[in-house]
């Protein structure tokens, strides 16, 4: 019997590559969005539901039963959660406890993966979460750890840091890219601004991140929060270095200076490193694809 896997938020940038891979693996993929709108050119079918309404969620889980869940769907702008800080509780948190008492609801065995954040605040050293959005992703995963250890839940805790890799997305990567391919073009002229150059991030192909997804699957622990990331840190002035060799044109750069010497960032993946997961796709090669792949919307317009 082929395996069923619902993903939620298949209209974003980690959900379109979700959908792919699990729907080349020979999964029934069932693409949850928000809106009707043909997300997908691959194999799968599309569910139209709001996860903000209980009851949208309850029929599609009736309907569909799917063995695995990847829940991906949320309100990601830190920006957007300071002007719609309610909005953004709802679609974070509110809008996962809906999914995870639905399933409770249903009783069917079921394994999901809530996707949280990397930004979420850690209580035993911070009085207080920086931001709204940090909050609701706080909140979500106290919800997640909470329902699972509740009702015996089978549900696993990712925490993605900085994804990056071909597709629509506002991450720092691409927004390079595209300023650059508009220099290529001849679109634009005005120089790309980097308040710092040192500030150091990890970053991962998003590719990789679905796959470390796949063994969270097979092989992660209930209740237990896995970090997602490569292990590598990378500074604001590696990333403009790089994309400067990738170019085909000498784009401008305005950089300001640092005031302060900043650390390269640690993450910690000897967890999920355990189960037998790796990074694969170089720093370079993804910023290659990011690059090729505004390239290409480019040509199309």
């Amino acid at each position: 019997m082929t395996e069923k896997i619902l993903i939620t938020g298949a209209n974003g940038f980690t959900g379109k590559h979700a959908c792919h891979y699990f729907s080349k693996k020979g999964m029934k993929v069932i693409a949850a969005v928000r809106r009707d709108n043909n997300i997908c050119n691959h194999s799968v079918k599309q569910a139209v539901c709001d996860l903000t309404k209980k009851n949208e969620i309850e029929l599609l889980l009736r309907k569909e039963k799917p063995y695995y869940i990847l829940h991906l769907a949320g309100q990601n702008d830190v920006s957007k959660s300071w002007n719609h800080p309610h909005l953004t509780m709802e679609t974070n948190a509110f809008a996962t406890l809906h999914l995870l008492d639905a399933v409770r609801q249903e009783n069917f065995p079921c394994k999901i993966i809530v996707v949280t954040s990397a930004l979420q605040y850690d209580m035993k050293i911070d009085k207080y979460p920086p931001h709204p959005y940090s909050l609701s992703k706080s909140v979500q995963s106290i919800i997640s750890e909470s329902w699972s250890e509740f009702f015996n839940l089978e549900i696993i805790i990712a925490k993605p840091n900085n994804l990056i890799g071909p597709g629509d997305s506002n991450g720092v990567c691409s927004l390079i890219a595209k300023k650059i391919v508009d220099y290529e073009n001849n679109k634009s002229k005005d120089p790309i601004v980097i308040n710092d150059s040192s500030i150091h991030r990890d970053f991962l192909d998003v590719r990789d991140a679905v796959k470390a997804y796949d063994y969270l699957f097979q092989r992660g622990k209930r209740n237990e929060i896995y970090n997602v990331a490569s292990g590598k840190s990378q500074s604001l002035g590696d990333l403009i270095y790089i994309y400067r060799e990738l170019s085909n044109t000498n784009f401008p750069v305005s950089i300001k200076k640092s005031s302060k010497e900043i650390s390269p960032v640690q993450v910690d993946i000897s967890k999920l490193k355990a189960l037998g997961w790796s990074p694969r796709i170089p720093f370079r090669t993804s910023l290659q694809d990011i690059l090729d792949y505004y390239r290409k919307k480019a040509v199309k317009k």
